[in-house]
Parts: C-alpha cells; structure tokens; sequence
C-alpha cells in the first residue's frame, strides 16, 4: 500500500464514479494505513491529476499512436499519475518511473508496464519542452467553461482565470478577534478585505486554531457576511448554511444567527466549529424553501447551491464534474430560494445573495428581476477593502479567481445586496 495506490483510487472515484474528491478522499477504506505526510501527497497527487488532465493527456497522445483501451483504464491513469509527478511535482525521474511501473506489478494490467515505462521516459526527455509550449489554461479547462467565461468576461480575462486554476490556493484565515494581532502570531498577510492569508501549514497545529480564535474561510467567502452592515444585536438568518463559515462570522460579531440547512451531517459541523470557537447559534435542518421563520430577520443571508465554479482552484475535480446542465437546474433552484429568502426580510431589513459560481446564469442573470418589494443597495469600495475591481457598475460583488493574482488570487463569488423597501 502506498499514496500512489490511494491516489489512483481517488482518480478512479472522480473519472469513473463522478464522485467529489474530498467526498471519495475522507472516505477511501484504505486511507488509514498511510502517515499523515503519505495522505498529504496521495490527495496532491490526485488533485494535480485533475488540475492538469487536459495538458497530461495532450503529452501523453503525443506518446502513443492509439490511446490506451478503455478497459484498462487503470494503466492510463498510471500513466497520468507518472507525468504528473515528471512534469508538474518534481519528483525524480527514477522514482517516477520505476513507481508507476510498481504499481501495475502482479496486477491483471501488467502487460502495459513496458509501454508506461517507454511513455514515462520519452517524457522525461522532451516532455518539459512541450509543456513550456503548451496553452495549459486553455488545455485544462473544459470547452463549455472556457467558451461561457470568454463570453462573460472576454478572452483575456478568461485566460487569467484558467491560469489562476493551475495554482493551489493559499490558506485564508478570518478571526474572531484582532486580525493584526493574529497576522503576526500566524506570520500571515493582512489582506485588503480583513483576511489573513498564509502559503501553507498544519492548520490544526497553528496557534489560536484549537482556543477557536479563527477558522478558515477564503478571502471571497469572508466578503458576502461583512455586506449585512452592523449585526450585533440583530437577528439574522444564514440560509444554506452548511459547512459554517458564515455563521461563524455573524456569531463571532454577535448577531443573533439561525442557520438554515437542509443536510443534517452537514450541520453537525457547523454545530461543531461553533462549539470550537465558544460561539452559539439556532441550527435548523429544514428545506429552506418549506421552512418558515416565526417572525421575520432583521438580515437575511442567502449563500445559494451553486455549480462552485468560483472554487475550481481548491476543488480542481470541478474541472471535471461539472457539466453545463448543472447551472441550468441550479439556476432554478436558486430562484425558488431567493423568492423563500426574500419572504422572510422584514421591512427595511437586508437581504444579501451570493453564489461561488463564475456562472452569469447564477449571478447577475438571477437578479436581473429583482423580488418584488426589493431594490439594490450598490456595495461601496471602501467595503471591499478599496478594491473597486471586485465591483460590478451596478454595484455587485464579482470577484474571480485572477483578482489579486500577484497575491495569491481568490474564489470566484458574485453577491448582490438587496434592501426590502
């Protein structure tokens, strides 16, 4: 057993069984028996697979006159998982090579071990030549992706998203108390927005992380929650609130918070970072949709079921997921909640939708009609830590993936903010 065995699995889980990485990654049978280091690099492994599928399998076609059998899936993925470490992970050549090799040993597929080995070393010649030729943006994103972001954004900006995708995310961190204190104890960045970013690290092993000082949340994701205004003292519903973020922070800033989910395995996590942090709030399992309030909220947060385009950097087996039928039925979803959203505002009270999509369907499209009885509040630069880019002429947030590139970048999120009249 090694990680490059669990990575396969993880491959096999994603390509074949559509499954989420994450999903397949917690709870691979055999995920046990690795170090902690050992599942570290089998999930980055995987992840770089995903990330750069397009570019590795344009490498290995180069290689081969006839892609291999579908039947023997397996020793493709084998092949992938050996480029990817040549080309992308700089791992040794020998090791490289000599572990994909191991890896079809005494298996049913043992009879392709002389191509994989003939394949992964013609790569480890001239395979770093033709990458520095390739368009690995372009190559790495789907056709219906890249052709909606060309038309939303221009072909420009489209690049600079794809580009943003061949990164792994930063670790961002919002806190529940005095952020510049934090930033130095974390020897992290303060960001623009009141986000710490750090490049990496044992999360759990930090400081302040088992007290409940702070929680994880990407830079993007921290902006929706600061957009309600002052909340200490309100009443405010966070709807779709699973994993928690978000009811973390209007918690920590001391708003009376419902969170409204309608996966209860999902708000046992929410239950659980809450009780982590020393914070509380009103857990509902209930369908948004069916569910209503006794009495309306001051502050309605609606952080919508979305096809998370917005976060391929962290979840690169989006790239390879999601297909253009989900943010059509996303989409409808999304209307019939912000109509049940907008139900439960009470006069002159706030309603703020987001969605982590890059998806104009999910986004500007959704509001174009807005919910009877409501009109926009324009959101103002100095709300977005000063960062006008990150702001529509109508005055919605649309933050992508490029923004803030030279600093790591951040999710793609659109939210528009909405005053009931």
């Amino acid at each position: 057993m090694s990680a490059r065995d669990i990575a396969l699995d993880l491959l096999d889980a994603v390509l074949v069984r559509k499954r989420l990485l994450d999903e397949a990654f917690d709870a691979a049978p055999r995920l046990k028996q690795l170090t902690e280091r050992d599942r570290g690099f089998a999930r980055l492994l995987a992840a770089t697979v995903l990330r750069r599928l397009g570019q590795i399998d344009d490498l290995l076609g180069r290689c081969m006159e006839k892609p291999i059998p579908l039947k023997a899936g397996r020793a493709r993925d084998v092949l992938r998982l050996g480029a990817a470490q040549l080309l992308f992970l700089g791992t040794p050549p020998h090791a490289a090579i000599s572990t994909a090799v191991d890896l079809l040993k005494g298996t049913e597929l043992a009879g392709f071990s002389g191509l994989v080995n003939a394949v992964l070393r013609r790569l480890d010649r001239e395979g770093r030549d033709w990458v520095a030729a390739q368009d690995a943006g372009r190559l790495n994103t789907p056709g219906w992706m890249w052709r909606a972001w060309v038309a939303a954004y221009g072909e420009a900006t489209a690049a600079a998203i794809a580009e943003a995708h061949l990164h792994e995310a930063p670790i961002d961190i919002t806190t529940a108390g005095d952020g510049a204190a934090w930033a130095e104890r974390l020897e992290a960045e303060m960001l623009p927005t009141g986000s710490l970013r750090r490049a990496s690290g044992d999360i759990v092993a930090l400081p302040g992380f088992a007290e409940g000082a702070w929680w994880v949340q990407d830079m993007a994701a921290a902006i929706p929650v600061r957009l309600l205004g002052e909340v200490g003292g309100r009443r405010v519903a966070d709807l779709c609130a699973a994993p928690g973020g978000k009811t973390l922070q209007l918690a920590a800033a001391g708003a009376h918070v419902t969170a409204v989910d309608r996966s209860a395995k999902r708000l046992e996590r929410v239950s659980e970072n809450l009780a982590r942090m020393g914070l509380a709030a009103a857990i509902v399992d209930a369908e948004v949709t069916a569910w209503t309030p006794e009495a309306p909220f001051d502050a309605v947060l609606l952080d919508a079921p979305c096809s998370a385009t917005g976060t391929l950097r962290r979840h690169p087996d989006g790239l390879r997921l999601k297909q253009p039928a989900d943010v059509a039925k996303l989409s409808a979803l999304q209307g019939r909640l912000l109509e049940a959203a907008a139900a439960m505002v009470a006069p002159g009270g706030v309603l703020v939708y987001c969605v982590c999509s890059l998806e104009p369907a999910e986004g500007i499209e959704r509001v174009a009609s807005l919910p009877a009885g409501f009109r926009r509040r324009p959101i103002r630069a100095d709300e977005v830590g000063g960062l006008a880019e990150l702001l529509t002429p109508e005055g919605d947030l649309r933050t992508l993936p490029c923004h803030l590139a030279e600093r790591g970048g951040m999710d793609g999120f659109f939210a528009v903010r909405l005053e009931r009249v």
